[in-house]
């Protein structure tokens, strides 16, 4: 099932990350989306639905963040410079599988590793400055 929000905050975004991640038992959250576009926001929102009390940062440069505390896991991934395979072995990512929920940022460079069960967040730019258009498809939505 396909649901369509529209946030116009940052808080509205985060809070739709945590009303996300409240419904979920673990798995993989795939986003997609331009640089900006509010895909850390989000996720921030998913640790605090989750009870995670702690700081919340994209994952660019040191590519996964492990937020540990909450109700599960949360493993935030950054796929950005990610080009093959085998980058995915080198950073871990198969290792992490099943093991929580993992939140990934660029899955547009990982198509062929994200599971068919994915949920998959689609972010997109709104009319104004703040306003972001937020798809969330999912195979199990209420």
């Amino acid at each position: 099932m396909k649901q369509t929000f529209v946030t116009n905050s940052a808080e509205e975004t985060i809070a739709l990350g945590n009303k996300l991640a409240r419904s979920l038992a673990g798995g993989v959250v795939a986003f997609f989306g331009d640089l900006g576009a509010g895909k850390t926001t989000f996720v921030r929102g998913m640790c605090q639905g989750l009870g995670y009390t702690g700081e919340v940062s994209s994952p660019t440069f040191a590519i996964v963040h492990e937020y540990i505390g909450g109700k599960i896991p949360l493993y935030h991934f950054d796929m950005y410079r990610v080009e093959s395979v085998d980058d995915l072995y080198a950073c871990g990512y198969y290792d992490y599988e099943g093991q929580g929920i993992l939140a990934i940022e660029w899955s547009e460079n990982i198509m062929e590793a994200l599971p068919k069960d994915a949920v998959r967040v689609r972010m997109c730019y709104g009319e104004t400055e703040n306003q972001r258009i937020i798809e969330i498809e999912r195979e199990d939505a209420e």
